[in-house]
């Protein structure tokens, strides 16, 4: 298993990506060196969360993308790989339809998979990383279709869930009102039963929020809430167009960051959480591990 190349593709509401990693052997503390990481912003979700099904466009163009990401493995060598379609894919009516067309043109199998499975893998093998972090962590993924709670007290995962609030589901206008409550009413169950809970952000726009903060703690990879509501204040205020211009974002980043920065704002205002706290992973490095350590169970 020595040297082994992995590949993780991630079929999100809004882009989807290829992600290629090779085993580092050398390096005890780092299993992994990145090869290279492709996003391609599909926006699927924008025809699924209208219309309950993905245009035969766009059905096009993600076959076409396939096609591209099989032949990005085939150059790295790829030995393993997982594709996963997440939220937008789950609700499409002709999801699976157009995965056995995938199937058949590019012999890629994706997987449709559940929430939970999507919260799980996106925390993935990161717990233990955390055995000797005291305290109370929760980790959240903000998606286009849904976000991922996973919560952690010193080192133990206590809860993982996950909830069709995204940002391209909120644009959508299809964000249920009963859903936000129930995230507010987990989260606030959280906060009583817990202290000092603090916030692990993944996806691209916490990312692009956190390099976008004027004031910023990189020593420990982490950012205030209070910096995040300045943000917000100073994008929700602009309209998309001046967001490309004022802040050098992509047209596809820019739309989505608003919605994405209020999400974490609720989930800091109901947890009390005072930073967030921001490594660079999310659902492909998820994968990669799972498919790791499953090579592992095989060579034991």
């Amino acid at each position: 298993m020595e040297n082994t190349c992995y590949a993780a593709i991630d079929i999100g509401s809004n882009a989807a990506r290829l992600l290629i990693k090779k085993q580092n052997p050398k390096d005890s503390q780092k299993k992994f060196t990145k090869l290279l990481l492709l996003r391609v912003p599909l926006r699927l979700g924008f025809d699924v969360f209208k219309s309950q099904e993905i245009s035969e466009k766009k059905a096009k163009k993600l076959c076409r993308l396939m096609k591209a990401y099989r032949q990005m493995m085939l150059i790295y060598d790829v030995d393993v790989y997982r594709a996963c379609a997440t939220s937008a894919m789950r609700d499409a009516k002709n999801g699976t339809e157009i995965i056995e067309l995938i199937k058949k043109e590019t012999n890629i199998n994706i997987e449709i998979i559940e929430g939970k499975e999507e919260a799980k893998l996106i925390y993935g093998n990161h717990l233990e990383c955390m055995q000797d972090r005291k305290g109370n962590f929760i980790y959240v993924d903000v998606g286009g279709g849904s976000t991922e709670i996973n919560f952690i007290s010193n080192g133990e995962l206590i809860f993982t869930k996950s909830y069709n609030i995204g940002t391209v589901r909120s644009l959508s206008g299809t964000v249920e009102k009963d859903t936000i409550t129930k995230l507010e009413a987990d989260l606030d169950k959280l906060a009583t039963q817990y202290q000092e809970i603090n916030i692990i952000g993944s996806g691209g726009n916490i990312n692009k929020l956190y390099k976008m903060a004027e004031n910023k703690d990189p020593q420990n990879q982490r950012v205030s809430v209070a910096e995040i509501q300045k943000l917000y204040n100073k994008l929700s205020s602009l309209t998309v167009a001046q967001r490309i211009e004022e802040f050098n974002l992509n047209e596809d980043r820019a739309d989505v960051i608003v919605p994405a920065a209020q999400i974490f704002l609720l989930v800091a205002s109901r947890t009390n959480a005072t930073f967030i706290h921001v490594p660079v992973m999310g659902l492909a490095d998820g994968i990669i591990d799972a498919l790791y350590e499953e090579e592992l169970k095989k060579q034991n």
